[in-house]
Formats: structure tokens, C-alpha cells, sequence
């Protein structure tokens, strides 16, 4: 078999001959015996690896970007959680007329948004704004045992041996600021003579307790005590750390009888004493002046003076005190004294307040309900002058002893607290809004002279018995409705100025004072109504054995179209009270008031009469037990008010 030899193809340039043969390069060479679809496999597999190479490095940029913007913040997850999955539904289809992001989004035509973000993103991470934190001071530890009321700083401590506690927290306080001067100042009336023997007791346990605390280091805590009546006495003559000795002197303390509390020039007298103290020796000595009184004290038009004073040089007020009455001026205290060797107890009346500038409630006596001690009821505060000047001067009112009757929660009271501003600016407000000033020119009415409550049973043995009884019952109660319609005509005329009240305080008091007036004349109306039908056609008893009338409440409004719309009136105010005003003291009197209508009618009733009475005294009237002990009760207040009464 013969072998053929078949030799190589050779190409020739297309230029020429003279450039000799052609030499393939280095990728025809590497590829010149691949198939076509292989190269094109391998051509593609490289373009995909650049493209791949590009993505990674641009997300790698963005993760960078994004680590720096977030890497000083704590992530947490459960904070980035949404409660739902909220879907964009753009056009026709929308459920609302706002855009949502991914709309706003497609309204920008033609951004590039990952552009735009990532240029964002790196000027953020590349200029952060570092925010300016200002340095706080760090707090005295004397600020941080402080305790802050909104009330006016009023604090009820349940007596004087919780007011005394209070007091030792206030002087530890001090005394981790720096030394302290401690300057007593007690009432000498009668009536506080067993709270200061009890804060005398007290002394040397106070200042055992502030060394227990280990803030009474020596001669860091001085004391002084002064004395007040009518007169200003300075107990210590040299502030001094022997407290038994200032406890000798507090109890040896004379009672003033003249019944005079110039509180306000004796803690003027103190300022003028111990002002040199604030910077004894160079150094600066905080000073307390604690008044231990029961009363508002008599000389409190020094108020604004003496208030710029203390407060100016730092000299902080404390008081142990009583409540004030709510919304009144005279309080009770229960006293004990001799006469004619007979030991006599009663409650005398103080200047114990009220709890405003000026009284804002009219002093009216209730003719129906439960009265309580309502006329005597705690307000919660102290009163208006001495709570100010603690106020004021960075102190606290101290509440040792509060008054008679129910007690109101603090925490509902608090929208109810009095007005501690200056008086000018209380004075302002009367003027410049009626029915403010329409209720303390009411309120100053009821003031002047004692209001008579009806008489309600009347014996009728016969017609003239029971006409001399009507006669007599009438003669109060037609001056009471003329006194009864000038107080009407005062509070009615602020009543265009009533939505303009700017306190819930005002309101109350507006409201009830409104309520009462209306209810009162509702009442003394139908009062002489029932008395002149009686008396010109008395009634014939139905039951065999009666003698005696009753007049109870009743819904029979008498008097005309004028007393029921009177009894309109009443009813819209006083519900309102109650409605607007629940829990307070505003709403208690109202609900008393509505307790019982304010109609009358007339029932029967029987009493036994002893027959040789009836034959010597058949012409005088003959009255039932309840009205011979209300005489009786009179004639006895009668002999008292002759008696020497101590002034408290």
C-alpha cells in the first residue's frame, strides 16, 4: 500500500509576496483548534465575570457606606417591626387621596433614585453631624432630698408631731449645704399653748435625729427662738446650740390675752435680727424661720414688703399651722377656762382664714339636709398670707390641725388651688371680670350680722295661740327676703362675665353662690306663704288629740310664677355644681342644698301638756319640747355672752 503525502495549505498576504509566511498570535494559536461554539462559550463566560466584578464592587461601597452611617447606633430589631403590611395601590384603584412613598417615588420622571441614595448615604457618612452637648452642673445633694408641692406648698403632716419630722428632713437638708441658723417662732395665744410645749418637748429629739443623720457636725446648726401677740419678744438673745436651754425659755413663754397675732412684723423683726447671719464671719450660713401659730395673723398688709425681703436674701419661711376654713374668715378652737368657778369648754371663734385673699363664699345657713359641720369644713390649705410668704420665700405651710367636718381628696383638690399670686393682681381680676367681683362684693354681704333660720312647729291648743306664734315667725323672715334680694341683685350682675371664669375654683364658687341665693329665696317665699295661709285660715286638725303644726319640706312650690321660676334657676346652678365639680367641697354643699326640696306643707303631730299649765296660762302660747330647749339654748347664750370670754 502506497502512502499519499498531502502538504500544508499556504495563504499568501493579500498585500504581496515580499512579506514572507504568516505566523499566527497567541489567541489564534490557543484557539485555533476549538469549535466555534466553544469560543463563543468562552467569549461569554468572560463578559459575565466583568459584569459580576462591577456589581460587587459597587455593593460593597454601599454596605460600607451604610455600616458608617449606623456603626455608633445599638440596632434593635423589635423596633423595626410593623404591625402590618402596608401595599401602595397607585391610581384609579387608591382607597385614599394621599400619596404614599412608592407614589411620590414614581412622580419624580426620570431620577435616578439608587444615585441619588448612595450619594446621600456618602455624604452622611462622610460629614456627621456630631451634636453640642452643653455640661450640666451636678445637683446638691440638699436639692435632691428636697420635695416639691404644686399646691402652694402645703403639706398635711397629722399633727405636730408629723410636722416636727417633716421639719427635721428640711434642716438635715440645709445642713448638707452648708451651716444653718434655726429661728423659732412662737404664737403666744392661748389656744397654741400645748402645741408649743410639744415642740419644745421635741427639740432635743430633732437634733438626735439630725446627728444620726451625720449632718449636724459641731457648730454647724444654731438655734434661736422669739415670741409674738401683740407684741414681738426675742427669746435668745445670741443664736446658741444649747437646745435645752431655748426649750426652758419656750415653755416660760407668757400667754397674750389681748388677742392680737402680729405674726408678719415679728418675722420682720427676725429678718432685721439675723440678716448679718447669711454671711457670719465671711462665710454663708443658710437661715429657717419656722412660725408656730393657729391663726392668719392680724398685720398681714406687710405681706409684699416683708415677702421681697426674705426671698431677696434667700431666708426661707416655714409654718406650723391650722387649715383655713373653707372660704371663710372665723374658724372654732376649742378652749377651757374658768368663770365664777365653773369650768366652761367651748369653741370660741379665731382668724383661721380663708384659704383665697378674700372670702369667695357666702355664709348662709342651711335650711334643710344634714348640715354637719359644713359652716366649719377644712379647705386644705393654710391660710392665704401665711402660705404665700412660705410660697414665696422657697419654705412650706405646714398643716398640724385640721378643722371640723369631711375632708377632700388632695389629689382632686389640686385643680382647686387658691391663687397665691400678689394681691394687686387679685384685686386686678375683681375689677376687670363682674362675676369675680359680683362674688366677693356677695360673699362680704353675708358677712354683716347672722342670718335666722324658720321656725317650724307651732302649737294650736287655739286659733290665737297658733296666730301669736305665726306673727312672731314672720318678723325675721320679711327682712330676711329684702336682705335675700339685694344679694340676688349682686351676684346676678356679674352673670354676663360667668363663661369668662378662667379657674375651676371660680366657676364652683360662682355657681354655688348663684345656686344657694336662688334655693334661700325659693324657700323664705314659700316659708311666708304657708305662715299667712295659716294665719288667715288656720286648718283643722283630722286626727283626734292633735295640737301642734309641723312644717316639713315639700315639693309644692308656693309663691307664684316669680318663685318658680326662682326654684328654675336654683335647680340649673346647683345641679351644675355637682355635675362639674365632684368630690369637693363646692359639691358636697350643693348636694346638702338639693337634699330636701324646697317647698313646705303643713302635718300634724300631738304633744302632752300639763293640765295646771294650760289653766294659769291660757292666753300665752305653750311651745313643744324642740322649741322650748331652742329658747332655752338661747337664754343660755344670752348668759354667756355677759361672761368674761377669753380672746384667742
Amino acid at each position: 500500500m502506497s502512502t499519499t503525502h498531502i502538504a500544508p495549505e499556504t495563504h499568501a498576504e493579500p498585500h504581496g509576496r515580499d512579506q514572507g509566511p504568516y505566523e499566527p498570535n497567541w489567541l489564534e494559536g490557543m484557539l485555533g483548534g476549538m469549535p466555534a461554539w466553544a469560543i463563543s462559550l468562552c467569549v461569554h463566560l468572560i463578559i459575565l465575570l466583568a459584569l459580576a466584578s462591577i456589581s460587587i464592587a459597587v455593593q460593597q461601597v454601599q454596605d460600607s457606606s451604610l455600616t458608617t452611617f449606623i456603626d455608633d447606633e445599638e440596632v434593635r430589631p423589635e423596633e423595626y417591626k410593623f404591625s402590618s403590611t402596608v401595599i401602595d395601590t397607585v391610581g384609579n384603584e387608591s382607597d385614599t387621596n394621599v400619596a404614599g412613598p412608592s407614589l411620590a417615588a414614581a412622580q419624580n420622571v426620570g431620577a435616578d433614585n439608587h444615585r441619588e441614595l448612595e450619594q446621600r448615604l456618602e455624604e452622611t457618612a462622610l460629614q456627621p453631624e456630631i451634636p453640642i452637648v452643653e455640661s450640666m452642673p451636678t445637683p446638691n445633694e440638699a436639692d435632691l432630698v428636697k420635695q416639691f408641692d404644686a399646691v402652694g406648698s402645703t403639706e398635711h403632716t397629722g399633727g405636730t408631731e408629723g410636722a416636727m419630722d417633716r421639719l427635721t428632713m428640711e434642716i438635715a437638708a440645709s445642713l448638707r449645704e452648708r451651716k444653718t441658723l434655726v429661728v423659732w417662732l412662737f404664737d403666744e395665744s392661748l389656744s397654741v399653748h400645748k402645741r408649743r410645749d410639744e415642740i419644745s418637748d421635741r427639740f432635743e429629739n430633732v437634733y438626735r435625729q439630725l446627728g444620726l443623720m451625720d449632718v449636724n457636725s459641731k457648730n454647724a446648726l444654731k438655734t434661736a427662738a422669739a415670741s409674738f401677740g401683740a407684741k414681738y419678744t426675742l427669746l435668745t438673745s445670741e443664736p446658741t446650740t444649747d437646745v435645752d436651754a431655748v426649750a426652758k425659755k419656750v415653755r416660760k413663754i407668757q400667754p397674750d390675752k389681748s388677742g392680737t397675732e402680729n405674726v408678719f412684723t415679728a418675722v420682720n423683726n427676725v429678718y432685721k435680727k439675723f440678716l448679718p447671719w447669711r454671711r457670719k464671719k465671711g462665710q454663708i450660713h443658710n437661715v429657717m424661720v419656722i412660725v408656730v401659730t393657729d391663726e392668719r395673723g392680724d398685720d398681714y398688709q406687710q405681706l409684699e414688703q416683708i415677702i421681697r425681703n426674705m426671698a431677696r436674701n434667700s431666708m426661707r419661711v416655714y409654718c406650723v399651722g391650722n387649715a383655713a376654713v373653707f372660704g371663710r374668715e372665723k374658724g372654732l378652737i376649742e378652749h377651757t377656762w374658768e368663770f365664777e368657778g365653773e369650768s366652761i369648754t367651748r369653741r370660741l371663734p379665731a382668724d383661721q382664714g380663708p384659704e383665697t385673699v378674700a372670702a369667695e363664699r357666702l355664709q348662709l345657713p342651711f335650711w334643710a339636709g344634714d348640715r354637719g359641720n359644713l359652716s366649719q369644713m377644712s379647705s386644705g390649705y393654710g391660710p392665704y398670707a401665711l402660705t404665700r410668704l412660705c410660697t414665696e420665700t422657697g419654705g412650706m405651710y405646714l398643716i398640724a390641725e385640721e378643722s371640723l367636718g369631711r375632708h377632700f381628696d388632695q389629689n382632686i383638690m389640686r385643680d382647686y388651688a387658691p391663687d397665691y399670686r400678689p394681691i394687686s393682681r387679685y384685686q386686678k381680676q375683681l375689677a376687670t371680670n363682674k362675676a369675680k367681683g359680683a362674688l366677693n362684693k356677695a360673699a362680704k354681704m353675708t358677712q354683716v350680722g347672722e342670718i335666722p333660720e324658720p321656725q317650724r312647729v307651732f302649737l294650736a291648743t287655739s286659733d290665737t295661740v297658733l296666730r301669736q306664734q305665726i306673727t312672731e315667725a314672720q318678723k325675721p323672715l320679711s327682712d330676711l327676703v329684702y336682705k335675700l334680694q339685694g344679694l340676688q341683685t349682686t351676684i346676678a350682675s356679674g352673670e354676663k362675665d360667668r363663661d369668662k371664669l378662667d379657674t375651676p375654683r371660680w366657676r364652683a364658687s360662682y355657681d354655688l353662690a348663684m345656686g344657694r341665693i336662688f334655693a334661700m329665696m325659693v324657700r323664705a317665699h314659700g316659708y311666708n306663704s304657708v305662715l299667712a295661709d295659716m294665719k288667715s285660715s288656720p286648718k283643722s286638725f283630722e286626727k283626734e288629740g292633735s295640737n301642734q303644726w309641723r312644717l316639713k319640706s315639700s315639693d309644692k312650690i308656693l309663691g307664684g310664677p316669680t318663685v318658680r321660676k326662682l326654684h328654675k334657676q336654683a335647680m340649673k346652678y346647683l345641679t351644675r355644681v355637682i355635675d362639674e365639680h365632684p368630690g369637693t367641697p363646692w359639691a358636697l354643699i350643693a348636694e346638702v342644698e338639693l337634699s330636701e326640696p324646697m317647698g313646705w306643707d303643713w302635718y300634724e303631730t300631738k304633744i302632752k301638756i300639763a293640765a295646771n299649765n294650760m289653766a294659769n296660762n291660757r292666753n300665752r302660747p305653750q311651745f313643744a319640747p324642740e322649741e322650748e330647749q331652742r329658747r332655752q339654748q338661747e337664754r343660755q347664750r344670752a348668759r354667756r355672752r355677759q361672761m368674761s370670754v377669753p380672746k384667742l
